[in-house]
């Protein structure tokens, strides 16, 4: 009998013989994986090395149009930290909007005390759910969660000229049976260098909120391209247009490192109802907290 010409690998012909190895799909990626399984399994890597080599048989084409986990609240793993910015209003680094009475509240467009200053744009809900991971994902409840962003045209209260006797567009929140908490607020802005976004830090307790240090998570909600590009269509943002085709969430100084996989808020509504933004956090309190600090914003 003639000898067959295809070329082999291990003993197996190869599909497309005039591709690499590495191109033969993914049928013959996992037969060859599966006869090396008695040697993984005794690494431990079995399972992992074949959800790889699912991942990356992959076509381009279907990973282009798979939805991106940003449409979606996160799903499994803690919030990273991330920086608390130049503009915290937490005392950090001079402004502190919580030890003045009346920061523990929901509708975070008007200011309070003795400003008087209330922020335009269009509406926005803002609702948190925050899991404590070191509790099997309960609800962590009774957490003290102080939420800022800036307004439409890119201001943060307490710090930019035109704006600093302002404290808009900040507040604090005490999470229920829950853990969610719920802001009233307006869209923010897109301003240079940064991919739309809303800070927040995650305290113990009311109790702990005047000391920026007890903070036990400090973190960013991104927020989708398309609700931002269809906010930022309507009066008052223009500047945010601009800003925005010069971003991506791979360039962005935050959310680069894996493209807010986890911080990526989900959004419904419109320009004329306003819109609701959401997004589950996951805190583990076992582990050190890194975020805080000042720049990048």
């Amino acid at each position: 009998m003639a000898k067959d010409p295809r070329p082999t690998y291990e003993g197996r012909r190869l599909p497309r013989p005039d591709e690499e190895v590495v191109d033969q799909g993914l049928g013959f990626d996992l037969g060859t994986l599966a006869s090396r399984r008695h040697v993984l399994r005794g690494f431990g890597l079995g399972a992992a090395v074949l959800g790889l080599a699912a991942c990356s048989s992959t076509s381009t084409s279907d990973s282009a149009t798979t939805p991106a986990a940003s449409t979606s609240p996160a799903a499994s793993g803690e919030i990273p930290d991330e920086t608390a910015g130049p503009y915290p209003g937490d005392g950090s680094n001079g402004p502190d909007v919580l030890e003045q009475s009346g920061v523990v509240r929901s509708d975070i467009r008007s200011s309070f005390g003795s400003a008087s200053g209330t922020a335009q744009g269009v509406p926005m809900t803002l609702e948190l759910t925050i899991l404590d991971m070191a509790d099997s994902d309960a609800p962590f409840k009774d957490v003290a969660v102080y939420v800022w962003h800036c307004d439409r045209e890119g201001r943060y209260s307490m710090y930019t000229d035109g704006v600093t006797d302002q404290n808009y567009l900040r507040g604090v929140q005490i999470a229920d049976d829950s853990g969610k908490v719920k802001f009233a607020s307006i869209f923010p802005a897109c301003y240079t260098g940064r991919w739309p976004h809303i800070h927040f830090e995650v305290y113990p307790s009311q109790a702990d909120i005047t000391d920026s240090a007890k903070a036990i998570a400090t973190s960013q909600v991104a927020l989708p391209k398309d609700a931002s590009d269809k906010v930022y269509a309507t009066t008052g943002y223009s500047s945010s247009v601009s800003n925005l085709s010069q971003l991506s969430l791979s360039s962005d100084n935050v959310f680069g490192d894996d493209e807010a996989a986890l911080q990526m808020g989900a959004v419904s509504g419109d320009v004329t109802k306003g819109f609701a933004v959401t997004l589950t956090v996951k805190i583990d309190t076992t582990t050190q907290p890194s975020g805080g600090g000042r720049p990048p914003s």
